[in-house]
């Protein structure tokens, strides 16, 4: 190992290469409850190249690699379960090209999110990309990896949808071009040629490391706006969010759920975000939102918020800072959640359960779903609050979480970037050919086995 230490450091150099013990403590948790595993080495790569001269030396040696963005994903998907290299690619942050016309941009794999957005801001004001709800330092490429969702996604799906290509270096240190920009200067499709993007997509940082990635940016409306559907059936969801998706007027949905503050308790949430370039056609579009309810504000089972002015501006943060407040609730920070990708219509099912686990585990929680597509399914998450220094709080948390997972298989959802334990639990439901067919991707792939050994895989 110190032929390797020695090695980076000529790749990188000393100042972006660390075996110290308190870089092995920082690198080898992320917010959530799964336990630390120290790497034996952190490196920041600068360029493209030097990620393949890295992968070249773990592959020659036989080190695992762990690919990080902010390691913020809350599951430990970036811990070194098997020991090696941490692969931070923070420094790899530039801002390549905006296609303002074609409406993309293409990044390195570090860029963060608030970097993207305060950059379109600046440079391209008629522009915006969908952000998730999460803190600005998260990587845009982080999140397509994990088929994250934002602030656009019910009008365009997944983040991993709105990828148009994608730079990777394989395991061996190859690099490879993935979509138009493997035959053109211009990133605009991954269409109509064979789309080998999938390869990277949910793979947990098992299949190779995104260095440049191109996505689909959206219009930036001048005005904004939010109305909240209120409502206390958990039962009566499904619809509603099934007439107020057809419509087709917003570009978020989401619904909450959530005990604190006291004037929330027992009710469902459902916020509708949308945006328009005039008054009028603010106007207009709230009033097709307010038609798509119609019965239930006729017969009185549900009702628009009044909100004022002032407090709008919580519900329009792009991210939003509400998950933000509520991840410190417990002191200690401590914060993890349960997503599940699930159909619009398990939603009542999945509130009882999050109340039934909640209850058991004696944590906080709050609950809610983002609507991905034109309601073609929804991100349903559980959120738990603890305080890290309190162990027992920890193990009620991870018990949560545990029970939330099971049950949400057993329901027939998906958790979303599931943690190791998960992924076991998601392996064995998933369809065995499946699963044999991943192990022969990954073979082909990475023959040593040195790209996040620990995920995707069963004891």
């Amino acid at each position: 190992m110190a032929d390797v230490l020695k090695a980076l450091e000529e790749i990188v150099g000393k100042e972006f290469v660390s075996g110290q013990p308190e870089e092995q403590y920082i690198y080898s948790m992320d917010p959530g409850t799964m336990e630390p595993c120290k790497p034996d080495f952190v490196v920041m790569p600068g360029t493209t190249d030097d990620v393949s001269k890295i992968m070249k030396l773990a592959n020659q040696h036989e080190v695992p690699v762990v690919p990080m963005g902010a390691g913020l994903v809350l599951s430990g998907l970036t811990r070194a379960l098997k020991g090696g290299i941490i692969l931070d690619m923070k420094r790899m942050n530039k801002i390549i090209e905006v296609n303002e016309i074609s409406r993309y941009a293409l990044v390195e794999a570090g860029t963060s999110q608030g970097m993207l957005q305060a950059y379109l801001k600046k440079h391209h004001a008629g522009l915006k990309h969908s952000a998730p709800d999460a803190p600005p330092i998260a990587t845009v490429a982080g999140n397509i990896a994990i088929h994250g969702s934002g602030h656009l996604s019910h009008s365009s799906g997944f983040h991993s949808d709105m990828l148009n290509g994608v730079e990777v270096v394989l395991p061996t240190g190859e690099i490879v071009k993935i979509g138009s920009c493997s035959m053109s200067d211009y990133w605009f499709a991954r269409a109509p040629l064979p789309d080998l993007a999938g390869l990277f997509l949910g793979w947990a940082g098992t299949t190779g490391v995104m260095t440049k990635l191109s996505i689909k940016l959206y219009p930036d409306y001048p005005i904004n706006d939010v109305s909240i559907f209120v409502h206390e059936d958990p039962e009566m969801m499904p619809d509603i969010l099934y007439r107020v998706t057809g419509a087709q007027i917003a570009e978020d949905i989401v619904t909450w759920i959530s005990p604190k503050p006291d004037w929330a308790k027992g009710f469902q949430h459902c916020n509708i975000n949308y945006g328009a370039r005039t008054k009028e056609e603010l106007v207009w579009k709230r009033n097709l939102i307010r038609a798509s309810v119609k019965e239930y504000l006729d017969n009185k089972t549900g009702g628009f918020m009044m909100l004022p002015q002032a407090m709008k501006g919580i519900f329009l943060d792009v991210p939003s800072r509400t998950l933000s407040r509520f991840a410190d609730v417990r002191k200690g920070g401590g914060f993890e959640y349960v997503g599940a990708i699930m159909p619009v219509n398990m939603y009542p099912k999945a509130y009882a359960l999050g109340l039934e686990v909640a209850e058991k585990c004696g944590t906080t929680y709050s609950m809610g779903s983002r609507i991905i597509g034109v309601n073609h399914c929804m991100m349903f998450f559980y959120a738990y609050a603890f305080n890290r220094a309190d162990a027992t709080d920890v193990a009620n948390a991870q018990k949560a979480l545990e029970e939330t997972n099971a049950a949400v298989i057993d329901m027939g959802g998906i958790p979303w970037k599931a943690e190791a334990p998960a992924q076991k639990e998601i392996i064995k439901k998933m369809d065995p050919k499946m699963f044999e067919l991943m192990n022969r991707i990954r073979q082909v792939l990475d023959p040593k086995g040195i790209m996040n050994p620990g995920n995707w895989e069963v004891d």
